[in-house]
C-alpha cells in the first residue's frame, strides 16, 4: 500500500511531483519509490471546492419555494452536495483515497484548504484512516521535500478545520435565512430584485455607505490662514501663524486686523530646536497591506492581487500569500542572504541589492519575531529566480513590490533633522519646519513613491539662534475651505475591513494588539471576495477606483439599520470567536449554536421593521439604475444585465436584446449606449476572426431584434508622387 496526497489544485499537484521521480497520469500523478516515500505514492487534487454544503431543497421540500412562512430554515444536520460537472472527478479521488492506506492532507495551509481536504475525506468514508498534513509556506523544490521529510500530525490542525466549518454553517444560516426575508419583504414594496444579505458583507455595505453619508451631510466652511514671510542672514523663510483653533480664522475682519497690527510689530525668534528623527523601513507585507498598496499606487483591484499574488506562489516566486502575519521567524529569516543574493541577479535589483547596509536582520524586532508568527509568515520572495519577461504585467508589479520589501528591510533608517524655528511678534507665534536629510537610507528602495512629503516642511532654513531678531517681508491672508471625507477607494475596503472601520482610511501600519481587541471583517482569505459579492449583487460600482453604493445597496442599508447586520463591531466579535475556535480555545458547536439562534432572531427583525419601511422613490430611483438607452423596439428602457443588454418590457412580450460579448470582445455599457443612440459602437480593437484579430465598429443586423455585424473603418487613401 501506499499513501495518497490529497491537493487542492492541479497545478499545485504538479508542483509537488515534480520534486520527484514522477509519472502524470490523467487523474492523478505517480511519485516513484524513493527516501521520502519508500512505497511510492499517489497525488490526487480536488479542483478547489469540490463539494460544497447543500442549497435548502436539499433539506426538506418546502424550502424550496422562497416563502416567509418557512423561515427561519435551521438544518438538523448540514449537508454537503457535489456538483454535477465535478461529479467524476470527485469520483476518482474518492476512489484513490479509500485505496490507500494513509491520507496527507497537501491542500494550501490555511482554514480553507484544511476545510476542503477534510470536507472532501468526510465524504469518501476516509476519515478514520491514518492521516498526516503537508504545511509548507513556500512552494520551492528544496521547502517541499523538506516539509514532505518533516509531516505533522493533522490531529493538530483539527481545529482549523473546526472553525471554517462554523464559519461556513454560520454564512450559510444568516445569509439563506436573511436574504429570502429580505427579497420576499422588499418584493412586498414593489421591488422585484433578489437582496441578497451576508455577516460580512452587509456590514461592509453599511460602513461604506456611512462614509458617503459624511460626505453627502458636510457643510463646507470658508477659514483664514496668517502665512508669513521672513528673512535671516538674507536668506527668506516662511511660517504659519499658531493658534488655539487650527491655525484658523472663521472671520476674515479679525484675521485681517490682525494682519494690520502685526506688520508694525518686530519679529525675532523665539525658540529654535532641531531633534533628529528616524523612520524604521515599513514593515513586510501581509496579504491585506499588499492589496492596499498595490490598488493604490497602480488601481489594480484587490481580487486581482490575490489571484496574481497566488499566481506567483504557484510558480514557487513567493512564499504563502493568505497570510496575517507580518514578521519572519528567525529560521526563514536565516534564508533571506541567499535569496537577495539570487535575487540580485535581476537587473531592477542588482546596485539595490549592492548597497544594501545589512547583511542579515535576524536581530531585528521590526522584521524578526517568533512570537509574532503562526502557520504563516510575512509574505516574501523565494529563492527562485523568475524570467520576468515572461511574468505578466501584474505578476511584475506584485513581484517587485514583495521583492523591495524584502530589500528594503536590509537598508538603514530614513534619518533626517527636523528643525523647528517659532518666530514671534509680540506674542503671536509663526511656526516654520524643514528638512535635512542626513541618511536616505531604504527610501532609496522605493525613490518615487515615499517621498511625497509636504514642501513646507522641506523647506530651507537659516542658522540662527534664540532671541535674534529677523526682518519681516510680508504677511499674507490665506484663504481655504474645509474639505469633506473622501469616498473609499476599493484598497481602502481592505484596510476597513481588517480594522472593522475603527481605523482612519488611510491608516496602514496598525497595531496588532488593537486588530485582536477588537477584530476584523473576514480575513486576509476572504476580504477581496466580499468586496467581488457586493460588486457583483450590484450593491456597489467601482468608477475610476472610486466605491459608490448603489440605490439597490442604499435600500438595503436602510432595511437593516438599527439590526446586527448592519454593525461591523459585532461581526468583528464574531470573527474574533472563530478565530478562537481555530486556536482550539473555544467551541464550534457553541457558535453554530449562537448563528441558529440569530436567523430566528433576524427574521423577526426584518418582519417586524418592514411595517416601517418607505421606499416609494427609491423604488422609482432603482428601477431607472442600468439603463442604458430606449429600445428601438418598444420604447422602453434596455437594462444592462449580467450577460446581455435587454428591454425592460419583455414582460409585455418585447423580444429586444442583444449579447454583451461578440466576436471575443466585451460590450461596454459605454459602446452599448452609442449602439442604441447612434447605431453603432466606438472602434473596437482585437475582434477574434477565424484566424486573426482585426478591429470594427458594432452595428445592428436587425435594429428590432437585437442581432448584431460589423462595420469596418474607411481606408486611408493614398496619393501617388
Amino acid at each position: 500500500m501506499y499513501p495518497t496526497i490529497l491537493c487542492e489544485k492541479p497545478k499545485q499537484a504538479l508542483t509537488y511531483g515534480q520534486c520527484y521521480d514522477y509519472v502524470k497520469h490523467k487523474d492523478y500523478i505517480e511519485i516513484k519509490p524513493c527516501s521520502t516515500f519508500p512505497k511510492g505514492a499517489k497525488i490526487v487534487w480536488a479542483i478547489g471546492h469540490l463539494a460544497e454544503l447543500a442549497p435548502p431543497e436539499k433539506y426538506k421540500e418546502e424550502w424550496k419555494t422562497w416563502t416567509l412562512d418557512t423561515l427561519p430554515m435551521i438544518p438538523d444536520n448540514f449537508q454537503y452536495v457535489i456538483s454535477k460537472d465535478k461529479a467524476s472527478h470527485f469520483k476518482s479521488v474518492k476512489k484513490h483515497l479509500q485505496d490507500s492506506d494513509e491520507i496527507i492532507i497537501s491542500t494550501d495551509p490555511g482554514r480553507e484548504g484544511e476545510a476542503i481536504a477534510r470536507t472532501l475525506i468526510l465524504l469518501s468514508g476516509c476519515s478514520k484512516k491514518p492521516l498526516k498534513r503537508f504545511w509548507c509556506s513556500s512552494m520551492t523544490p528544496n521547502a517541499v521535500r523538506k516539509a514532505f521529510d518533516n509531516l505533522k500530525d493533522a490531529r493538530d490542525y483539527t481545529s482549523l478545520f473546526q472553525e471554517a466549518q462554523a464559519r461556513a454553517y454560520s454564512d450559510w444560516l444568516i445569509g439563506m435565512n436573511t436574504s429570502r426575508a429580505y427579497t420576499l419583504l422588499m418584493q412586498k414594496k414593489g421591488v422585484k430584485e433578489v437582496f441578497s444579505t451576508g455577516r460580512c458583507q452587509t456590514p461592509l455595505l453599511c460602513l461604506i455607505h456611512q462614509r458617503e453619508e459624511e460626505i453627502n451631510n458636510f457643510k463646507p466652511e470658508r477659514y483664514w490662514e496668517i502665512q508669513g514671510s521672513f528673512s535671516a542672514h538674507e536668506q527668506k523663510y516662511n511660517g504659519k501663524l499658531q493658534n488655539d483653533n487650527q491655525n484658523r480664522f472663521k472671520d476674515k475682519n479679525k484675521a485681517q486686523e490682525l494682519v494690520n497690527q502685526l506688520k508694525q510689530g518686530h519679529p525675532y525668534i523665539s525658540k529654535v530646536e532641531t531633534k533628529t528623527q528616524k523612520n524604521r523601513p515599513p514593515k513586510l507585507h501581509n496579504l491585506s497591506s499588499l492589496q492596499a498598496k498595490i490598488n493604490r499606487k497602480y488601481k489594480i483591484s484587490p481580487s486581482d492581487v490575490l489571484r496574481t499574488v497566488q499566481s506567483l506562489y504557484d510558480q514557487s516566486l513567493c512564499s504563502y500569500p493568505r497570510t496575517e502575519y507580518q514578521f519572519l521567524p528567525i529560521d526563514e529569516a536565516r534564508q533571506l542572504p541567499e535569496i537577495l543574493e539570487n535575487l540580485s541577479t535581476l537587473e531592477p535589483y542588482k546596485k539595490l541589492i549592492m548597497s544594501k547596509n545589512h547583511e542579515q536582520i535576524t536581530d531585528d524586532k521590526h522584521f524578526v519575531d517568533d512570537s509574532k508568527v503562526g502557520d504563516h509568515y510575512a509574505l516574501i520572495v523565494t529563492e527562485k529566480v523568475p524570467d520576468l519577461s515572461k511574468l505578466s504585467k501584474e505578476e511584475q508589479l506584485v513581484y517587485d513590490e514583495i521583492a523591495r520589501s524584502v530589500i528594503a528591510a536590509h537598508y538603514n533608517d530614513h534619518v533626517y533633522n527636523q528643525t523647528t524655528l517659532i518666530t514671534k511678534i509680540e506674542e503671536h507665534e509663526f511656526k516654520s519646519t524643514g528638512k535635512q536629510i542626513l541618511d536616505n537610507g531604504w527610501k532609496v528602495v522605493w525613490q518615487d513613491d515615499h517621498n511625497q512629503d509636504d514642501k513646507e516642511d522641506n523647506q530651507q532654513l537659516p542658522k540662527v539662534e534664540e532671541n535674534q531678531n529677523v526682518s519681516l517681508i510680508d504677511l499674507l491672508l490665506k484663504e481655504g475651505i474645509t474639505k469633506a471625507p473622501k469616498p473609499y477607494s476599493e484598497g481602502q475596503l481592505i484596510t476597513l475591513m481588517k480594522t472593522a472601520g475603527r481605523v482612519g482610511q488611510d491608516s496602514e501600519e496598525l497595531d496588532s494588539k488593537d486588530l485582536n481587541k477588537y477584530g476584523s471583517l473576514g480575513t486576509e482569505a476572504t476580504r477581496s471576495g466580499i468586496i467581488e459579492g457586493l460588486k457583483a449583487r450590484k450593491y456597489i460600482i467601482v468608477k475610476k477606483n472610486i466605491v459608490e453604493t448603489t440605490f439597490k445597496g442604499k435600500m438595503l442599508v436602510k432595511a437593516v439599520s438599527n439590526t446586527i447586520l448592519s454593525s461591523a463591531e459585532l461581526t468583528a466579535k464574531w470573527e474574533m470567536y472563530l478565530q478562537k475556535i481555530g486556536e482550539g480555545e473555544k467551541p464550534a458547536k457553541a457558535f453554530i449554536d449562537s448563528s441558529k439562534k440569530l436567523s430566528q432572531k433576524l427574521v423577526e427583525q426584518a418582519i417586524k421593521s418592514s411595517y416601517e419601511w418607505k421606499f416609494d422613490d427609491m423604488v422609482q430611483q432603482i428601477q431607472q439604475e442600468g439603463q442604458i438607452g430606449k429600445c428601438p423596439s418598444c420604447g422602453k428602457a434596455v437594462l444592462a444585465r449580467k450577460k446581455f443588454y435587454g428591454c425592460s418590457g419583455y414582460k409585455e412580450g418585447c423580444k429586444f436584446i442583444f449579447s454583451n460579448e461578440y466576436l471575443g470582445k466585451k460590450i461596454s455599457e459605454t459602446n452599448a449606449k452609442k449602439l442604441l443612440e447612434k447605431g453603432k459602437t466606438g472602434l473596437i480593437k482585437g475582434l477574434k476572426g477565424k484566424n486573426s484579430t482585426f478591429d470594427a465598429y458594432i452595428i445592428f443586423r436587425d435594429k428590432k431584434q437585437g442581432s448584431l455585424t460589423l462595420e469596418f473603418p474607411a481606408r486611408k487613401k493614398t496619393t501617388s508622387r
